[in-house]
C-alpha cells in the first residue's frame, strides 16, 4: 500500500484471493505454513497504522523498502489459505494512479517528485526480474466497483454490527473461486449478448484475467473495510448492491430492459452518494 493510498483510508474498499498453502512453491510455502500458526496474525487495520507510519516520516516512504512478509489468513473447508499483503507491490501499482487522482501541486506535497521517482525507478528494475508478478489484493476508494459485485452473491453477504466496545461495522461476501469465475463468465456472455461493449464489460474482462492467476481452490472475498465509515448504520444494513447487480444481471437476460435499468439505477444512486463525500467539508 502507497502513502498516498493510505491518505485516503479508512475510505477504501478491498478484493482479495487467499490460496492454500499448496498454491505456493518452496521456500514460501513453509513460511505461510509456520505464519498461519501464529497465536497472533496482523489484521487489516495493522497494515493501515503501518502505512500511516510511512506517511509521517521524513522524507515520507512512497513504498515500503522491502516487501512484507504478512498476510490475510482464512479457512476454508479446513484447508489453510493465505492472502500475502504485497504492499510494496501494491505500492508501485497504486503510483501509476496518482496522476488521475490529485492535482499536481497536492500530489508534490504528500510525495515528492524525487520521492516519486525513485519508486518509478525502482519498480522498473524489480519488474525486470519479475515479470509474473501480480497482488492478491486489489483496492479501491469511495466505492466499490460494479464489476466486483459481479463475483459474489446476496446470500455470500456477512454483515455485522458496530460493536459497544468501539468495533466498526464489518460488510464482506466470499466465495469460492470456482463460483467467482463461473458467475464473470455468466455475465460478461450476457453483456455481450444484450449490450454494447463498454467499461463494465472491459472492467470484468480484467477482473478474469486476475482471477484466473490463481488457485482453483481459493477463496474470493469483497471487504467494504474502510467504507463502513462513510455510510451511516441504516444504510449499510440495507446495502444489497450484489443483489441489484445480479438482479440486473437477470434482467437483461430475459430481455427485461426495464428491469435492469431499476436495479442499476439503484445501484449508481447509492454508491454516487458515497462518492460525493468525497468532496463534502
Amino acid at each position: 500500500m502507497s502513502v498516498v493510498s493510505s491518505v485516503l483510508v479508512p475510505y477504501a474498499s478491498y478484493l482479495r484471493v487467499y490460496e492454500p498453502l499448496a498454491a505456493f512453491p518452496e521456500p514460501e510455502r513453509s513460511h505461510w505454513a509456520r505464519y498461519a500458526g501464529r497465536s497472533r496474525i496482523p489484521t487489516a487495520q495493522d497494515e493501515l497504522r503501518r502505512s500511516l507510519a510511512a506517511l509521517v516520516a521524513t522524507p515520507p516512504v512512497g513504498v515500503p523498502v522491502h516487501e512484507s512478509a504478512d498476510a490475510f489468513v482464512a479457512e476454508v473447508d479446513g484447508v489453510v489459505c493465505v492472502c500475502p499483503w504485497r504492499t510494496r507491490l501494491r505500492g508501485w501499482l497504486a503510483l501509476g494512479e496518482l496522476t488521475e487522482m490529485f492535482p499536481g501541486p497536492v500530489l508534490d506535497a504528500v510525495l515528492p517528485p524525487v520521492v516519486r521517482g525513485q519508486a518509478v525507478a525502482d519498480h522498473e528494475r524489480w519488474a525486470e526480474r519479475n515479470p509474473d508478478a501480480r497482488p492478491w489484493i486489489l483496492s479501491s476508494v469511495w466505492q466499490v466497483p460494479v464489476r466486483w459485485f459481479v463475483l459474489f452473491s446476496d446470500g455470500e453477504r456477512e454483515y455485522t454490527k458496530a460493536g459497544e466496545g468501539g468495533e466498526p461495522p464489518v460488510l464482506r461476501y466470499r466465495t469460492p473461486m470456482v463460483e467467482a469465475r463461473r458467475r464473470l463468465a455468466r455475465t460478461l456472455k450476457t453483456l455481450r449478448e444484450t449490450v454494447d461493449e463498454g467499461p463494465l464489460t472491459e472492467g470484468l474482462v480484467d477482473v478474469g484475467r486476475w482471477l484466473e492467476e490463481f488457485h482453483p481452490r481459493a477463496l474470493v472475498e469483497l471487504d467494504y473495510a474502510g467504507l463502513v465509515h462513510a455510510l451511516p448504520a441504516e444504510q449499510l444494513a440495507a446495502d444489497r448492491s450484489a443483489a441489484d447487480v445480479a438482479e440486473g444481471v437477470a434482467a437483461l437476460r430475459a430481455g427485461d430492459t426495464e428491469g435492469a435499468s431499476e436495479a442499476y439505477g439503484r445501484l449508481a444512486e447509492r454508491w454516487r452518494a458515497v462518492r460525493d463525500r468525497q468532496f463534502a467539508n
